[in-house]
């Protein structure tokens, strides 16, 4: 069994060595990631969209060139755990969904996904022989087109420096910048000086 191009247990390695933990949704995201890429017509250079910034943009960035930094990457805050992969282009793909229907079939699948067991009371092992059984049977694949355009990433444009506090940020979010103008997650900031 694969996922991508690593054997299944390479990938089970991977995804611990990157996010950390063997994540049941990073797992899930594997197979997501695999069945749309086999769906896809054969070197299509694409981008991709998640419709959850949870688990799955990690499955996308550890099997695919799509990453948040290189900007083929969207993230959106759907809360859906799907994943569509397109053509840059013409915004022609396929869209990849864990579909409510497959899932009762897999009980601890069902239980975790739907939180209807919390986690103590989770069977980890269960659930991870589950998800690895099921695989692709946990899913669904529907053809889609993206605009494109509402996806790219705007260009940085002109840079200014903050009058406030000296950093250099987009020219058009302001006078100042977003940090300076409240936008910042910091209750505190206070320099010191790196080893």
């Amino acid at each position: 069994m694969n996922i991508g191009s690593y054997a299944y247990e390479e990938y089970v390695h991977l995804v611990k060595s990157f996010h950390g933990s063997l994540a049941p949704g990073l797992l899930i995201g594997g197979f997501m990631v695999d069945l749309a890429l086999k769906n896809l017509p054969e070197g299509e250079f694409f981008d991709a969209v998640c419709e959850t910034p949870i688990c799955l943009p990690d499955a996308v960035q550890l099997l695919t060139p799509c990453t948040i930094g290189n900007g083929w990457l969207t993230v959106l805050p759907f809360g859906r755990f799907a994943v569509s992969l397109y053509e840059k282009t013409d915004g022609r793909g396929v869209r990849v969904y864990l579909d409510m229907e497959k899932l009762k079939a897999w009980d601890e699948v069902h239980a975790w996904y739907l939180k209807l067991k919390k986690k103590p009371e989770q069977n980890y092992e269960r659930l991870m022989s589950q998800i690895k059984e099921a695989g692709h049977g946990l899913l669904s694949v529907q053809r889609v087109r993206v605009e494109p355009e509402t996806l790219r990433r705007k260009k940085l444009g002109p840079v200014a420096v903050c009058p406030v506090c000296g950093e250099a940020y987009p020219a058009r979010h302001g006078e100042r910048c977003k940090g300076c103008q409240g936008e910042a997650p910091y209750l505190e900031i206070e320099k010191v000086e790196a080893r």
